[in-house]
Parts: C-alpha cells; structure tokens; sequence
C-alpha cells in the first residue's frame, strides 16, 4: 500500500515537472537510471536511459531553453508545447510509478487492467501545470514588458529540475509541492491582474496630463 502511495508520488512529481518543461523528467529519469541507483526504470521503459535517446533530449531541452526565455516566442513555444508536455507528462508519470503501459501488447487488458490510468493521469497533470504557466507567462510579459520572461524561465527550469529530483528520492516530499502549487495559483493570478490594473491606471492618467502639455491645448 505504502510503496503503492510512493510510486503514485514520484509518478505526480515527474508529470508536473513534465508540465514546466517537457525534456527535464524524462532526461533526469534517463540519467538516473543510466548513471545511478536510484532510479530503476521498469523494462518497458530502459529505453529513456539509451545514449542516443539521452542526446536527443538534450537537444530538445537546449531549444526549449533558449525559446523560453525570449519574449513572444516563449508563448509561441507554449502554444507548440501544448502537445509535447502533457505527452511527456504521461511517459514521466507511466515510468515514474513503474507502469508497464508504454509497451502494450495486449490493447484490451490495457484498458480492461486500467494500465492506461497512469498514463492519463500524467497527462492531466501535467496539462493543467502547463496551462497555469502559459497563461502565467502571458500576463508576466505584458506586466513586465518581456523583461521578466528569462527570469521565470529560469526559475521554472530549476523548479522542473528539483521537483524531479525530490520525486526520485524524496517523493514523500512531492506533496508540499503540489500543495504549494496548487496555493501560489490563485495568488499569482491575482498579483499579476492587480498589476495590470494598476499599469493601466498609471497609462490613463497619464493620457490627459500629456494632451494638456501640447501646445494650443
């Protein structure tokens, strides 16, 4: 029953992490599961730790990186990624509970045995984090201008990183996590709409003060 909870925790934390960036779960998992103890990838899975997998990823990740971080492309990024990462999320989430779904050789006990829930539970994971950062990220750049786009995408990057690293080894503590997303939702909502209340406050009075300093007015 325990293990049962543990490996549903590492399964969450991998996916959520998936929904920040897609590449990062299932590179660590790769990594782990190549280089360490840590982690031991499920047979159907020991392709994620295969070396050329591991360098496609990297390369993946290198983009996504890099057009994360430039303001209008990292939301043209989030709209292609609206895809990948919910995707990704499923894989991370099937090889972090050590499901044996992504090699199906019967379709009917897949879902007759319920081996497709961790894959859908991934991807409802980690689509819902995703659409809470793209949306995020929208009102980040007309807040800040672009200015805070690097920034959170760093932050995001090295959330992604430590979340998937805590659901390996310390999964137990994927719940404060998850608690702590769910929490800070809301309240970043309401931050950045505040904000851009005030910005257009500022632009309207603002407006007047400039026609009445022009000549002839």
């Amino acid at each position: 029953m325990l293990w049962g909870v543990l490996e549903a925790l590492t399964g969450s934390g991998l996916a959520a992490s998936a929904g920040l960036n897609a590449y990062i779960p299932l590179l660590v998992m790769g990594l782990l599961g190549r280089y360490t103890d840590l982690i031991n990838l499920p047979s159907g899975w020991q392709w994620l730790s295969n070396g050329w997998v591991l360098g496609i990823l990297a390369v993946l990740l290198a983009a996504e990186f890099t057009a994360d971080k430039v303001p209008v492309l990292d939301s043209v990024n989030d709209t292609l990624q609206t895809v990948v990462r919910p995707t990704a999320g499923g894989l991370a989430f099937g090889a972090g509970s050590a499901s044996e779904t992504v090699a199906v050789q019967d379709p009917g006990s897949f879902f007759s045995g319920n081996q497709w829930v961790p894959i859908a539970a991934g991807v409802a994971l980690a689509f819902g984090v995703h659409a809470v950062k793209a949306g995020a990220r929208i009102l980040i750049n007309t807040v800040t201008a672009g200015i805070g786009a690097p920034v959170v995408s760093t932050v995001e990057d090295a959330a992604s990183v430590t979340v998937s690293v805590l659901a390996i080894v310390v999964p137990v503590l994927v719940i404060i996590v998850l608690i702590g997303l769910v929490l800070s939702v809301p309240w970043l909502v309401l931050k950045l709409r505040r904000r851009r209340r005030q910005r257009r406050a500022r632009a309207a009075v603002a407006g007047p003060a400039a026609d009445r300093s022009r000549p002839g007015t």
